[in-house]
């Protein structure tokens, strides 16, 4: 038999194979789910720390934002790349495990670190780990959901985004609240230890045993394009990239700007609150956790539904339509919180804003799913984690702070900087979704065609 016959029968298999008994899928989904939440957390777990860590490590505003931003980006979103490589043609699950144990390690590092040079170094380690997490999670739910269920699961996998972030804040809060008015620890082998040292250490080892629990599913049945654990050549994705150029690129770019305004008030409006409202660390992490966990958990699932309940009404645009209308809901209700002045009335009017821009991340991993071949899944995935975090995580930060730091020169002007980056990069992202609607249409229909090619 023909090599080439061969595949064509592989992949007739493939397509006929019923998906996963729903009760397992949904097993991964929650375990993939509490994966992503403890790698958020340990994420985020440094922007309730910024006072004491800045403290101890003698660093600025902006040395901070590196920590919390480029330091990760880079080295998250450069070995995403070979990594999603791999995930088209290995073991996703094995993948996941090695990540997790990885970015556990060097997360509870963070907690050794005595100077901005170290923590630095680990930081890196953190981003490399995680690189490996959501181009294998999302091509692996992609098999296990059929496409009809497939925005909800993704949503609901995003939600470890801002349970994780929510999670990371209150727990921050609160043991800085804690630790108020004690130097420090002296823990054995480990000697003096600061409270936001044991932060890192506690959030970081427990990943170690999750781990081992990615080893409890298997791999499911390949969907949707070759299904040989075989690379696809360099040229071919790049020529199916190449034909899908536009849709991938307002993609890309649209999600990229609506994760720079939010990792950018993640990274700040806890501070925001304790500067300019005169919160304490502890009431900003419980406040601000507690409004991002439920608002951004409820927009990921209500897009996500959404988005499923337009598209199986015929709206063959609806997961990139529905980020769209996110954006422009976002740009509107990203202001009136950082204006008014009762604290209380500022966290509940932050709500909206969470709510809606959470809603892309689980709609435009579904998009992208839509339109790309199963064995390019992991690689373009890994390609549109580099664009958003990148500008995003890598950007969104900094770029608070150096508004903060050099136009208004005053550490009290945090607010200000939060409006101008968050309404900006808002409206970016609605413009580049809505320019790459009808486009995204034609890729959809351009990957039936290809996968229908590969059956003749």
């Amino acid at each position: 038999m023909s090599g080439k016959l061969e595949s064509k029968l592989s992949l007739l298999a493939a397509e006929e194979t019923p998906y996963p008994n729903p009760a397992r899928a949904w097993y991964v989904l929650g375990l993939l789910t509490l994966v992503y939440v403890f790698s958020f957390v340990d994420r985020t777990i440094l922007s309730l720390l910024v006072a004491p860590i800045r403290h101890d490590l003698h660093i600025t505003d902006t040395q901070v934002s590196l920590l919390m931003g480029f330091s990760f980006a880079v080295f998250y979103t450069f070995f995403g790349l070979p990594i999603g490589r791999m995930a088209d043609s290995h073991s996703r699950r094995n993948l996941i495990a090695g990540g997790v144990a990885t970015w556990s390690l060097f997360s509870a590092g963070c907690g050794l670190a005595r100077n901005f040079a170290q923590m630095l170094f680990l930081r890196m380690g953190v981003g490399v780990g995680e690189a490996a997490l959501s181009p294998s999670a999302y091509s692996l739910l992609t098999d296990y959901f059929p496409p009809r269920r497939r925005a909800t699961a993704m949503s609901i996998y995003s939600m470890g985004i801002f349970i994780g972030s929510g999670v990371a804040a209150v727990l921050g809060g609160f043991v800085v609240g804690w630790a108020k008015g004690r130097a420090g620890w002296t823990i054995p082998l480990l000697g003096d230890v600061r409270s936001w040292q044991i932060v890192f250490l506690a959030v970081g080892l427990p990943g170690l045993l999750l781990a081992l629990f990615m080893y409890t599913f298997a791999e499911p049945v390949r969907r949707g394009g070759r299904t040989q654990t075989r690379n696809v050549p360099f040229r071919e994705l790049f020529a199916y990239v190449k034909d899908n150029r536009k849709t991938y690129l307002c993609h890309h770019l649209g999600i990229a700007f609506v994760t720079l305004a939010s990792y950018g008030g993640t990274a700040w409006v806890p501070t925001f609150f304790v500067r300019h409202h005169h919160w304490t660390a502890a009431e900003a992490g419980e406040g601000f956790g507690i409004v991002m966990a439920v608002a951004g958990s409820l927009g990921l699932v209500s897009g996500g539904w959404f988005a499923d309940r337009l598209a199986a009404r015929g709206h063959t645009d609806a997961y990139l339509r529905v980020a769209m209308m996110a954006a422009v809901a976002a740009v509107l209700s990203g202001i009136a919180y950082l204006l008014v002045p009762n604290a209380h009335l500022a966290i509940v009017l932050l709500a909206p804003l969470l709510f809606f821009q959470a809603v892309p991340y689980g709609v435009a991993p579904a998009a992208l799913m839509q339109v790309t071949p199963s064995q390019m899944r992991g690689q373009v995935s890994a390609v549109y984690l580099f664009t958003i975090n990148l500008i995003g995580l890598g950007a969104g930060p900094t770029a608070v702070a150096l508004v903060t730091d050099h136009v208004f020169r005053n550490d009290n002007m945090v607010g200000a900087s939060l409006l101008v980056v968050g309404t900006t990069a808002n409206i970016l992202s609605a413009l580049f979704l809505w320019s790459g609607l009808k486009s995204y249409v034609r890729s959809q229909d351009h990957f039936k065609k290809w996968v229908e090619a590969l059956a003749v």
